[in-house]
């Protein structure tokens, strides 16, 4: 009997066909995880910078539309418990020759975040970079946002892409390009368990505002939610239109291979090891095309990562967690598509077969 490595080394063209169609499928899968996990990831790393609790306008839809009281930060940062309060603005804007930047109006206890490679903090009319955007803008002097020039004090360097290619300023000259007191705050506690404590005062005495743990935000952010949500959907078209693909050319190969099954079943061999036999040449072309999918993955992620016209705002990781899933969504996709060309050759009558491949 033919084994499956020898059966792949002869249908070797529908082969290479099925292993490229596997192959971008799973980089697909891969890439829309990787990218949309990749934004979430850093938008909940700059959050949880600094912050425990998380306090914005109430009822926003997201937090570049919140607007805030920034004297109520002094109010929280004399409550029992509180460690530090810092604020921000969040916003976006066009820097030139760039069509949208992240901006970050941040108070100053907040600048001690920023990990500064040259120059200084910002001070009012200035502004620092992050090192990507820096780059980018061939290490500008000054920059102009909002019809007004800035001058540049320092460069900072972030692992977070959404601040390393953005800009910061203190938070009175971002309150003024964006007509706002403070987007958010971020409290940092003493003791975490005071949290719920601490939150339901805050609730409690401003009513126009929301408290949350930082944890607790993340989790219920629509912006997050829509990301995922989108990321499923893509990620799942690119599944079923694998598995179309995989079904589409097992049928040709079924068909090429006729005379070959019924001559398997006329000596005796069960329906059940014909259907094993093809599983296993498509589980091997599945493993296959992950490791070459996820290499490509990984090299495309790299590219994205350094490329200028992305300003650092697209980045993504494929982890352990993500790995292991696509590859059990690559096998159980391989399997899928194999499995109905497999149970139709295994379940027509032999001599039939050998009559058509024989045609």
């Amino acid at each position: 009997m033919i084994t499956p490595l020898k059966a792949l080394r002869k249908n070797r063209f529908k082969t290479a066909l099925i292993f490229i169609s596997m192959s971008v499928s799973i980089a697909a899968i891969f890439l829309i995880s990787a990218i949309s996990g990749g934004v979430v990831s850093m938008y909940s790393s700059m959050l949880k910078t600094d912050g425990d609790i998380i306090v914005t306008q109430k009822g926003i839809a997201d937090t570049f539309f919140s607007d805030i009281n920034c004297s109520v930060a002094d109010k929280i940062a004399t409550m029992e418990g509180v460690k530090e309060v810092s604020a921000l603005i969040l916003g976006a804007a066009p820097v030139e020759p760039l069509p949208i930047v992240g901006i970050y109006g941040a108070s100053e206890n907040r600048f001690k975040s920023y990990a500064l490679i040259q120059g200084s903090y910002p001070t009012e009319g200035e502004v620092m970079l992050g090192s990507k955007i820096y780059e980018t803008l061939k290490h500008p002097k000054t920059i102009s946002l909002s019809k007004k020039e800035f001058r540049v004090s320092g460069v900072f360097k972030s692992r977070i892409g959404f601040e390393d290619g953005g800009v910061v300023m203190p938070l009175s000259d971002a309150g003024v390009v964006f007509h706002k007191s403070a987007s958010i705050f971020l409290i940092a506690l003493d003791d975490l368990t005071q949290s719920d404590t601490i939150i339901a005062h805050i609730n409690k005495t401003h009513p126009e505002m929301e408290a949350k743990t930082t944890d607790g935000f993340i989790d219920s952010y629509n912006q997050f939610k829509i990301i995922k949500t989108s990321s499923d959907v893509i990620g799942a078209m690119a599944f079923l239109m694998g598995i179309l693909g995989i079904v589409s050319m097992m049928s040709m190969v079924v068909n090429d291979r006729k005379a070959e099954f019924g001559i398997m079943r006329s000596i005796g061999l069960s329906s059940s090891t014909i259907i094993f036999k093809l599983l296993s040449e498509t589980l091997i072309i599945a493993v296959l095309a992950f490791a070459v999918a996820y290499g490509v993955s990984l090299g495309v992620l790299e590219l994205i990562e350094h490329a200028e016209k992305f300003q650092g705002y697209i980045n993504g990781e494929i982890t352990f967690a993500l790995a292991l899933k696509v590859f059990i969504v690559s096998v159980s996709m391989a399997l899928f598509g194999t499995l109905l060309p497999a149970v139709y050759a295994a379940r027509i009558d032999p001599m039939s077969l050998i009559q058509r491949g024989g045609a």
